[in-house]
């Protein structure tokens, strides 16, 4: 992994205005506004330790509400598959979020591309709780090969516009908003049944385009609130 995309990504986070506007130069109106949020909720963005500690990714970023250990990767290909070191990277990374109680992310960059480049996955770990639990709904792990492997899929992403609204927006920062923007905006098939009723049924997983409608409404919404 290049500094110079390590930089670019540590001067957003930060909410440097001179970074910030470097990246968002071909972005589109909406996502310039969503990326200059950071502004507001920026995070300190420190450059991990590399003297043999494994798990820590190449960037902590860190506010009063939260804490993510960032992996960035950059690549021509829209994919990249773990194998070797990479793999071994994301293992550690899984077991100190676990260690930590934590959310990893890995921030892919795409070179080459116009608007947004970023793309954000987290590393599944199962022992969130509280904000990083509510935001574990929105921002998508890694895909999977046939045989079960993660890997890297630039498309499969969260766009880092949309990271940043998430947990930079006045709206999204408060967890309980966010939980309650979560429940008016998840598409639901049956009717409400009383809280008492023994025989409720498990509601039924989202599908991935039902999941991506969900969020892009969640966005929608921090949006209104915000112009409101």
């Amino acid at each position: 992994m290049s500094s110079q995309y390590e930089r670019e990504l540590r001067q957003v986070l930060a909410g440097v205005p001179n970074g910030v506007e470097a990246v968002i130069r071909s972005c589109s109106v909406p996502e310039k506004e969503r990326m200059r949020l950071v502004s507001d909720r920026p995070f300190l963005v420190v450059r991990a330790a590399g003297s043999g500690m494994e798990g820590t990714g190449d960037l902590l970023a860190l506010r009063g509400d939260l804490c993510f250990p960032i992996e960035v990767k950059s690549t021509k290909a829209d994919k990249l598959y773990l194998s070797g070191r990479t793999k071994d990277q994301y293992d550690a990374m899984v077991n100190e979020g676990e260690r930590c109680n934590l959310m990893p992310l890995y921030a892919h960059r795409l070179k080459g591309v116009r608007g947004d480049s970023w793309r954000i996955f987290r590393v599944e770990t199962s022992n969130l709780s509280g904000r990083l639990r509510q935001l574990e709904k929105w921002i998508p792990p890694f895909p999977k090969t046939r045989t079960g492997s993660n890997y890297l899929n630039w498309s499969d992403g969260m766009p880092l516009n949309q990271f940043i609204s998430l947990v930079c927006s006045k709206a999204g920062a408060d967890s309980t908003t966010l939980s309650s923007l979560t429940a008016r905006t998840t598409p639901s098939n049956r009717k409400s049944l009383p809280d008492t009723a023994a025989n409720v049924p498990r509601q039924a997983p989202l599908t991935p385009a039902l999941k991506a409608r969900t969020q892009t409404n969640v966005l929608a919404e921090l949006a209104r609130r915000r112009s409101s």
